[in-house]
């Protein structure tokens, strides 16, 4: 065998860390929107709210062109603005913080339960102040945040409630209510590595209509309602979703369901796989009737294991892995800006710590998943665990 041809088997060995489901339906979709000529603020776009709507059980919804957009626009719609505080979890993708900033308000974090991982509510209402304005929290992984909780000490204090549902497209609450439909607005991220994809994009779904008018207006540059050219009666953003990507959504869509269970079955899996593997600790099983719905696969790694060194050793046989996620106030920018410091949320800070999300997509085979739990195992084996 010549070297490229090595090469070539090499790369075809690697297990990613994520691969999108996409095929004949999507190229059709995006064909038939090239052929119609309208590439942006078309029918697709109003297609794919109607039946994102619907899935998620919301009377409304806006398409956005990211997740973080989609944070941006639904705090500016839940009316907070500069000086406002917004409790949030530590424990995210970086979005979910920022997105108060943009409009200099103050992401004001509390600790995580250690088992779901999901923003603590009895940390997240001890945190509540005169300036808090509203309560962002985070389904986690997929993993459905204890909303009646949220929305009590939100009716308690009046304060409004942004879900970052960005990572849970298919999760539901214990009451059958899927993550999503409660009708606070919440935002759903579409992109390559989410349980449905558009490449980029988001969604706020909501029930309130005033809402939906300022976020349909403000996604697209503050313009009026009746599209009246260069007709802007508000400030604006660049916000919005094109066609083609909601073509893909729409297909996407359709095979929303097989996309999840096949995810359900990979992570299935990796639990028989993996469970017998000392100090490692799995993903929190559904419980008292919430249901996950699978985004990623993040383990914990063993107390004092470099989890740097299990990241290079898995390459090196062809394994993708990554640190998932790390402790936001503990970045350059939240420690700079706001003086974190180590200490502040211990549960958070041990959790980011150890956390690895391990390769994970709805077409893994299962001797693809023995073999991440194999080379895993022996990995931590070698370092004395």
């Amino acid at each position: 065998m010549g070297a490229s041809q090595g090469a070539a088997r090499q790369a075809e060995d690697v297990i990613p860390l994520a691969r999108p489901v996409v095929g004949e339906e999507e190229e059709r979709a995006v064909i038939e929107v090239l052929r119609s000529g309208q590439l942006s603020l078309g029918p697709r776009v109003v297609e794919f709210e109607r039946l994102f709507s619907a899935r998620v059980g919301a009377p409304l919804a806006c398409a956005v062109s990211s997740g973080t957009a989609g944070l941006h626009l639904a705090l500016r719609a839940a009316g907070v603005g500069e000086g406002d505080e917004v409790i949030t979890s530590p424990f995210s993708f970086v979005a979910s913080a920022n997105a108060a900033l943009y409009e200099r308000a103050r992401p004001v974090f509390a600790d995580i339960d250690p088992i779901t991982l999901n923003l603590d509510p009895r940390a997240a209402g001890a945190a509540v102040g005169g300036r808090t304005r509203a309560l962002l929290p985070v389904h986690i992984f997929g993993y459905p945040a204890d909303m009646p909780a949220f929305e009590r000490i939100a009716s308690d204090h009046g304060l409004a409630i942004v879900e970052d549902a960005c990572e849970a497209l298919g999760a539901s609450h214990a009451d059958g209510t899927p993550v999503g439909g409660r009708g606070h607005p919440s935002v759903f991220g579409f992109y390559a590595n989410k349980q449905l994809t558009t490449g980029e994009g988001g969604m706020v779904t909501l029930d309130d209509p005033a809402q939906k008018q300022l976020i349909d207006s403000e996604r697209n540059q503050g313009r009026a309602l009746d599209m009246g050219w260069l007709d802007h009666d508000r400030l604006g953003f660049n916000y919005r979703l094109s066609d083609i990507a909601c073509a893909i959504g729409i297909a996407q869509l359709e095979r929303l369901d097989g996309m999840l269970a096949a995810r359900a079955r990979v992570a299935g899996l990796y639990r028989e796989a993996l469970e017998g593997i000392e100090g490692l600790e799995l993903p929190c099983p559904d419980r008292g009737g919430d249901t996950r719905g699978w985004f990623v696969f993040v383990v914990q790694l063993p107390r004092g294991v470099d989890r740097d060194g299990v990241v290079r050793a898995l390459a090196a046989v062809g394994i993708q892995s990554k640190p998932y996620l790390s402790a936001i106030h503990l970045m350059s920018f939240y420690r700079e800006r706001f003086g974190h410091r180590e200490g502040e949320f211990p549960v958070c800070e041990d959790v980011a710590a150890r956390s690895l999300a391990l390769p994970f997509f709805p077409a893994m085979s299962e001797g693809q998943v023995a073999r991440v739990a194999q080379q895993l195992g022996a990995v931590l084996e070698r370092t004395g665990t």
